[in-house]
């Protein structure tokens, strides 16, 4: 039925398109759901080149099982502002999660990370975690310090004195900043290896050709990051507006 669940049979045509190469807009088109739907179903199940109808199928079995044992209910439920849909809302935050994952993210600190940043806060306590997550304290304490090692969220205390989590809006920044690190490191330690297996050897070239490709890639990322950081901090209508007048500019000439 259009606009209900995803059934078995459904599953098993997603795959079929996935292995045919289809999109995702044509796979929904065939389905006539909304391409979003499919997306969702894709992401948090493997992905477009693992995806699998039958363990994608019972995975979701046992996510409503969960959710029925541990879903808060009556005055604990927790409240959605801005009259969001709480479905649609928790639907999202599990592909968000499942892309951080499949980016390399321990699952529990990508499932801490996902809450962040859905939060019009950008903060939450411990408690909050532990209560929005359904875990214990000891899982949030060892997401957070691994997410703090990463720099991609700091702690602070409010008035309260109590502490919270935050993450910035610059996360996506610094995030590009400490892959370009990482990066350039990898690149100097090849650079590294080049007189130890003799220069104009096929390794050594191998070593330094690899230095050489990264060093560009380190670069074009800090130039891209740095350009394009102020897209952080103005609002979609402004970057909006900006561009119209920069494609007005341009035609102009």
């Amino acid at each position: 039925m259009p606009g209900g669940r995803l059934t078995q049979q459904d599953r098993q045509q997603i795959a079929l398109g996935l292995a045919d190469g289809l999109a995702y807009a044509e796979i929904a088109r065939s389905l006539d759901r909304p391409t979003s739907t499919i997306t969702r179903e894709v992401m948090r199940n493997g992905g477009p080149t693992a995806y699998r109808a039958e363990i994608a199928h019972r995975a979701t079995e046992r996510r409503a099982h969960r959710r029925r044992q541990t879903a808060p209910r009556g005055p604990e439920a927790l409240p959605q502002s801005h009259g969001r849909d709480a479905e649609a809302v928790r639907e999202y935050e599990e592909t968000l999660t499942t892309v951080f994952i499949q980016s390399g993210t321990p699952t529990m600190a990508a499932r801490v990370m996902a809450c962040l940043t859905i939060s019009d806060a950008g903060s939450l306590t411990a408690s909050e975690l532990v209560q929005r997550l359904q875990v214990s304290p000891a899982s949030i304490s060892k997401a957070v310090a691994f997410l703090e090692g990463q720099e991609m969220i700091r702690r602070e205390r409010d008035t309260r004195r109590r502490e919270r989590y935050v993450i910035d809006d610059d996360i996506m920044y610094e995030a590009m900043m400490a892959s370009a690190r990482g990066t350039a490191q990898v690149a100097d330690t090849a650079r590294q290896g080049v007189p130890v297996l003799g220069s104009g050897t096929p390794a050594a070239t191998r070593l330094e050709n690899m230095a050489r490709f990264l060093d560009f890639v380190s670069e074009s990322l800090v130039r891209a990051a740095d350009q394009a950081r102020a897209i952080l901090h103005t609002k979609p209508g402004a970057i909006a507006e900006g561009t119209a007048e920069s494609h007005s500019d341009h035609s102009l000439r």
